[in-house]
């Protein structure tokens, strides 16, 4: 685990903008060590980081980095991109879906993608903030 080159980018895009964040509401899908999900609670957003249920050493690596930096109040869950269960049900509408390094496998992109979606028909307004590298 380590933070992948385009979540240093979506780090520092947040921290740009980091005066829209106070109140926001922010879900990190495919978390790892959670760095911009990390800048945007510090920011002042209401942030949850999720990574797959089916790596739960991935999971307790966004608890590792919000206790390392003093953020206990930060919710960490466990999402599998395609997969409907009862925490991505229970998501609140989100402001903003942070998206760093997720697009790196061509085979999950439908299921990130479909994840996406249904997070957007709780909020048609939703921002998805992603970065990728070619």
């Amino acid at each position: 685990m380590y933070v992948w080159p385009c979540a240093v980018v979506l780090a520092q895009y947040l921290w740009f903008h980091r005066r829209s964040l106070p109140g926001k509401a922010v879900l990190e899908i495919g978390a790892g060590v959670s760095l911009p999900g990390i800048v945007a609670a510090k920011c002042g957003a209401e942030v949850i980081l999720s990574d797959s249920s089916e790596l739960p050493h991935c999971l307790e690596m966004c608890r590792q980095s919000l206790e390392m930096n003093n953020l206990p109040r930060v919710r960490v869950v466990g999402l599998t991109w395609g997969h409907v269960c009862p925490d991505l049900l229970a998501l609140p509408p989100q402001d903003i879906i942070l998206a760093s390094d997720v697009f790196f496998e061509p085979e999950d992109f439908e299921d990130i993608l479909t994840t996406v979606y249904f997070l957007m028909q709780k909020n048609p307004k939703v921002q998805l903030w992603s970065t990728y590298q070619c």
